[in-house]
């Protein structure tokens, strides 16, 4: 009997002492899969898919997110029975580990309590109150001034207000005045211009001075997505100064230097309106 219960208590030692060396090493958890019971952070936001859209971001379930025109500022301005159908997205405080394959946390930051993508706010879309089904694109164009929130929009469309480095309101037509405008902006909300006195696929503007330069600099880069209210073969690229600087319908596109905040049209003004005029889907080709 005394070297059966000398035998127990060694067994219990033994199992005692291995179990604190398991925690102790290696932070052993109550499932015995070997896994090192580190809890997984749940994904938010990932990216969905539609054949004719191409890549979108969606929340964790799927749900489709989208950008509005009239938030080019960065601001939410979707009040009243806007918020019904447009629900805003708050997925709350973010980090890397919570964004599928593709997305980068430098993105996405929040105003208020809405989280943005590129300085866009988020939202979903609930026609009459009722949310689309998961995977469901059917907010994209509505009115078009909703578009689907994509990672790779080179251009994007504004609709908003013009208003002048003189602080004056113009209309489209640029007569003074108060008129939303639709008109292109890039991926993070800065107004992209045409100049009156270039000709197709020809820039008269840019020298190579960088001081000249700098008042209205190209937009260059390479083309990306657009939304699908806009005709993509319409844009193209020219090389200016061995750099490359898009174009539509033949125009070179700019910035304007005193665009200071994302949805700033100052340019509209300068020298006087019209001559720098912002880039609407609609402008007249450029002259050959």
């Amino acid at each position: 009997m005394k070297n059966e219960k000398t035998y127990s208590l060694t067994k219990l030692l033994v199992a005692v002492f291995a179990v604190a060396a398991c925690v102790l090493a290696t932070g052993c958890s109550d499932d015995d899969d070997g896994s090192s019971g580190t809890p997984t952070e749940p994904v938010k936001v990932k990216l969905g898919t539609s054949a004719t859209l191409g890549k979108y971001l969606t929340d964790a379930d799927g749900n489709t997110l989208y950008f509005f025109s009239n938030d080019v500022a960065g601001q939410n301005t979707c009040t009243g029975g806007c918020a019904t159908n447009w629900p805003v997205y708050s997925a709350g405080s973010l980090a890397a580990a919570n964004l599928g394959e593709g997305l980068s946390i430098d993105d996405f930051s929040v105003v208020g309590t809405q989280t943005t993508y590129k300085g866009w706010p988020l939202y979903y879309y609930a026609p009459s109150g009722v949310r689309e089904a998961a995977g469901q694109t059917t907010g994209e164009a509505v009115g078009g001034i909703w578009f689907v929130a994509k990672t790779d929009y080179t251009f994007m469309i504004a609709n908003a207000q013009l208003i002048g480095l003189d602080g004056k309101h113009y209309k489209g037509d640029y007569t003074e005045g108060d008129a939303k405008v639709k008109y292109f902006v890039d991926a993070k909300g800065r107004t992209v211009y045409g100049f009156i006195q270039d000709k197709k696929n020809d820039n008269n503007f840019t020298t190579g001075d960088g001081a000249h330069d700098a008042n209205w600099p190209i937009y260059g880069g390479t083309m990306g997505s657009v939304p699908s209210t806009l005709d993509k073969t319409l844009f193209g690229t020219i090389t200016v100064m061995g750099n490359t600087q898009l174009t539509y319908k033949g125009w070179p596109l700019y910035y304007f230097g005193n665009d200071a905040n994302r949805g700033d049209n100052k340019g509209v003004s300068v020298p006087k309106p019209g001559v720098w005029p912002v880039v609407v889907a609609d402008i007249v080709a450029a002259p050959e």
